[in-house]
């Protein structure tokens, strides 16, 4: 099938080069000519495994090309989908300007019927936006169809996740469009399931409003625990069993960040205000998550007192681990709040740094490895749970640093291990390891 991807940042470049994989013929298109440039070289604009070497695979093979003319994308397609950005704005809802402007220049572009698919994330009512917009600027006779496709990728598995999702949704105004769209993922032979469209966006925004729930529920459970003593992990655990709540979602930690719960769920928060709905439990998971960070930088200063002029070891800087992905990542308002204290910061993250570089502040310093990042320390801050960092020879941590001090924002460490080797350990609804209660070996 002739396929045109509209948009080449995350969710754009990942359904094309997959979609491309399968055995279509993609066409991505972007505005932005370096980054079609870079792509066309098979260089990626974002870190996800596995994601270079298919779009080098299928760019050689003839399925897969990038250019800048929406024109030279849309004509010839049968689907066209739209994967632009869509940004949180000031009071919470969501900036459809670029979803406009896209469906705008689809519609001038368009020569034969089109199904037009939004895999944006977008409001529930966007599909009817959307279909006004193309019949405003269409040209005559030409027909086509609005479609809502979702996407549920996590940053790091989007790839694992595009082949094997937990279901495709499909909002399609007839059941004859919807089956169109449905031939383009039968190879897969995952579950489907055929709404209509206000139903398959809000599939979106209800999903993500329910796992950032449980983020923020489990992290509200991690207070009591250090005001009583118990453990968060193994609480979480046993909630675990229960199939009815299940394990998935239940870390505590730092809260949600990066480019999508944080703005989905203030978009979904909006829309309920915008339509006189009740927003108590919304208003209360951003309120929990918002204070996470804070929180943790207050444990800091409680156990350290004056930071300034000491060294800061920080560990991990992407929101999470096997991205470079910097959106609302937690380590920016730690760092920024140290070195407001005086603290001198050195990071590391072992893809993240060159983008870091772009948001954080001059005076950050970068070493090469988590073992330089440990050196002459007076306390390591672990804010991603990268596997390296779970795998790091601790003892050699505890040697290399000026004070064997840990706080751990991820708990990617047990207690038990910090405290045979003797290491002060600080972590996210567990009992506080005090200096002096390991032997050191």
């Amino acid at each position: 099938m002739n396929v045109c991807v509209i948009g080449t940042g995350y969710v754009g470049l990942v359904t094309g080069a997959v979609f491309s994989d399968m055995g279509n013929d993609v066409v991505c298109v972007d505005k932005d000519a370096r980054k079609i440039e870079m792509l066309r070289r098979n260089v990626m604009p974002i870190y996800e495994p596995g994601l270079e070497e298919m779009v080098a695979r299928n760019q050689a093979d003839g399925r897969l090309t990038f250019t800048t003319s929406v024109t030279d994308g849309v004509r010839g397609a049968k689907v066209v989908f739209i994967a632009v950005g869509t940004p949180p704005a000031a009071d919470g809802s969501t900036d459809l300007s670029y979803v406009a402007g896209a469906a705008r220049e689809i519609a001038e572009a368009m020569e034969d019927y089109t199904i037009v698919v939004n895999k944006s994330t977008v409001p529930v009512g966007t599909g009817g936006f959307v279909r006004q917009i193309i019949e405003k600027h269409k040209k005559a006779g030409v027909e086509f169809d609005v479609v809502s496709n979702p996407e549920f990728l996590k940053e790091g598995d989007a790839i694992k996740d595009s082949f094997e999702p937990d279901r495709i949704v499909v909002g399609a105004p007839t059941q004859n469009v919807a089956m169109a769209l449905l031939e383009l993922y039968a190879p897969l032979e995952r579950p489907m399931l055929v709404t209509d469209v206000a139903s398959a966006e809000l599939i979106k925004y209800a999903s993500n409003a329910f796992l950032a729930t449980k983020i923020s529920f489990i992290n509200a459970i991690a207070n009591i625990c250090e005001r009583t003593g118990a453990d968060v992990t193994l609480v979480a655990k046993g909630m675990g069993f229960d199939h009815r709540i299940g394990k998935e979602f239940l870390n505590a930690g730092l809260g949600y960040g990066g480019s999508c719960f944080p703005k989905d769920v203030d978009s979904l928060n909006f829309k309920a205000k915008e339509l006189g709905e009740d927003t108590l439990i919304l208003d209360a998971v951003a309120k929990v998550n918002q204070d996470r960070t804070p929180r943790f930088i207050r444990r800091i200063r409680e156990v350290m007192g004056n930071v300034s002029g000491k060294r800061i070891g920080v560990l991990g800087l992407a929101f999470k681990p096997n991205t470079d992905d910097m959106r609302e990542a937690k380590s920016v308002e730690v760092i920024n709040a140290l070195l407001a204290d005086g603290a001198r910061i050195v990071a590391y993250d072992p893809v993240a740094m060159e983008k870091a570089k772009e948001v954080l502040p001059a005076g950050v310093e970068y070493a090469a490895n988590a073992y330089a990042c440990a050196e002459g320390a007076d306390a390591l801050v672990v804010m991603t749970e990268w596997n390296e960092f779970k795998l790091l020879n601790y003892e050699k941590v505890r040697v290399a640093m000026k004070r064997p001090l840990v706080f751990d924002g991820r708990n990617i460490q047990s207690l038990e291990r910090m405290k045979r080797l003797g290491i002060e350990y600080v972590s996210i609804g567990r009992p506080v390891l005090a200096p002096g209660n390991g032997n050191g070996a």
